[in-house]
């Protein structure tokens, strides 16, 4: 049996040039970005740091990536977050979502949802 722990990142409000309006590619928008990664804590009973995740190290990743990209879709910036995660060989699935906070009349947000599992070898 697969152990199915997770690792929980939540409520990353970061800004990057995202949309397909016109207005929307000078100025940079808010995003919102929630991530669960799904991996084995077992290793981590030794305490020690290397064992395990470091959230610190992929929340840097993440916002060097969303911070200096320049995509057009939600889809987009979604997956490549996604595809950032699963490149640690201890995170066999990744969900993550993005939102744009704001971005309609009478909407908090809109947003997208990838989740996505490393194939089983």
């Amino acid at each position: 049996m697969i152990n199915c722990d997770q690792i929980h990142i939540k409520d990353m409000l970061l800004r990057t040039i995202i949309g397909v309006n016109e207005t929307e590619r000078h100025y940079k928008q808010d995003v919102l970005i929630n991530l669960t990664l799904y991996t084995d804590h077992t290793p981590a009973a030794s305490d020690n740091i290397a064992d395990t995740i470091n959230y610190e190290t992929l929340t840097n990743k993440i916002i060097d990536l969303v911070e200096n990209s320049h995509f057009f879709l939600v889809e987009k910036l979604a997956l490549e977050i996604v595809h950032l995660c699963l490149i640690d060989p201890r995170v066999s699935r990744a969900v993550v979502t993005v939102e744009k906070p704001g971005v309609l009349r009478l909407v908090r947000s809109v947003g997208v949802t990838v989740d996505r599992e490393k194939p089983i070898s």
